[in-house]
């Protein structure tokens, strides 16, 4: 999957806030996504042109809604839209990242999964050193 209207088409994230651009490898219990979207100077998540390290749990949070799509649309359907429901652990090892000159990396690994609620674990490199890291729950919004 090379393109952000392929990632998007499995999240609710679109356009711009669709933050990453390629899914490098997948499988059941892992994610790795990539994306230089960050110097884009129209990232809708830049304040007075810079992008704050806290924004980094947003990318994080779309690595698990990314590889929910996946495994969905793997299983013949879509996943169920989901609330952010905590934040756990979170390390920001720089104040902004929107200076990095290269890609962002993304990893992701699934640690609960009731079919209603998800955890995982979320890890961002820039140039193969760690920015960010962290625990995300989700819950299925209710209908």
């Amino acid at each position: 999957m090379r393109t952000r209207e392929a990632i998007a088409a499995l999240i609710p994230h679109q356009g711009l806030m669709c933050l990453w651009q390629e899914v490098v490898e997948w499988d059941e219990e892992r994610i790795v996504l990539r994306t230089n979207g960050h110097r884009d100077p129209a990232h809708p998540l830049r304040r007075d042109g810079r992008l704050h390290a806290v924004h980094l749990c947003e990318y994080g949070a779309q690595t698990m809604a990314v590889h929910g799509g996946l495994l969905a649309r793997r299983d013949g359907g879509v996943a169920k839209p989901g609330v952010l429901v905590a934040l756990r652990g979170v390390q920001l090892h720089l104040a902004r990242f929107d200076d990095l000159p290269g890609a962002i990396e993304g990893r992701a690994h699934k640690l609960i999964d009731t079919g209603e609620s998800w955890q995982y674990e979320f890890e961002l490199h820039h140039a193969g050193v760690p920015i960010a890291q962290g625990r995300a729950a989700v819950m299925a919004r209710p209908d």
